[in-house]
């Protein structure tokens, strides 16, 4: 029987998110709204073509950020405040909110920086982890934009400088597959420009060509 994978989302509270991306939406200006513009553009894009994939059943943002909640929650999506600060804490906080092991349930955490993805790469990848813990690495390949938890075991996150490496030696495979816009995460101005030539979502298109 398929199963259907739930997704954790976490974003940081936009005053802190993307430090080095400030700029990016108003010609190095570096206006703090326009930033602000910038990241929730970014994560809405890679938020909704994730929910658009097939094969994932539900997805949770953690997030403490008023805004983006508000933004999000206009678009259907579920949010829910941080517990603890942390990358991983928020993972595993969004996982226990989903259900978490012994509850039937198959999670997965995706970075809310790919503002190129297209549903049908996220839906490729789930269906080559076939049900087993694995991990598809950034296009560097030392970072990791999603991580697949096995059905009904704990999500076990290991984000953070060398991640990919963390999640291997965690027992998660290594998937690598034709799927540039799911591992294209945006950190720079420049990651941006390699992410616009795969092609932006449409929120993140507008604001980034604001800034052209």
């Amino acid at each position: 029987m398929r199963s259907y994978l739930d997704l954790v989302v976490p974003v940081k509270r936009l005053d802190r998110a993307k430090s080095r991306l400030v700029g990016a939406a108003d010609g190095g200006i570096g206006d703090p709204q326009a930033h602000a513009d910038l990241v929730v553009a970014v994560a809405l894009d890679t938020i909704l073509a994730a929910t658009a994939a097939d094969g994932v059943r539900d997805v949770v943002v953690v997030t403490s950020d008023p805004m983006l909640t508000a933004v999000l929650r206009a678009e259907g999506i579920r949010c829910v405040a941080e517990a603890e600060p942390g990358l991983n804490e928020a993972y595993r906080h969004g996982a226990s909110v989903l259900g978490g092991s012994g509850s039937g349930r198959h999670v997965g955490a995706l970075q809310a920086d790919l503002p190129a993805l297209r549903s049908a790469e996220l839906a490729a990848a789930i269906a080559a982890a076939d049900g087993k813990r694995a991990f598809v690495p950034d296009r560097q390949g030392t970072g990791t934009t999603l991580l697949i938890g096995a059905p009904d075991e704990p999500l076990d996150p290991r984000f953070g400088v060398g991640s990919a490496e963390a999640h291997r030696a965690s027992g998660a495979i290594e998937l690598i597959g034709d799927w540039p816009s799911l591992r294209c995460d945006v950190d720079t101005e420049a990651d941006l420009a390699v992410a616009a030539q795969l092609g932006l979502g449409a929120r993140t298109q507008q604001r980034f060509r604001l800034s052209a």
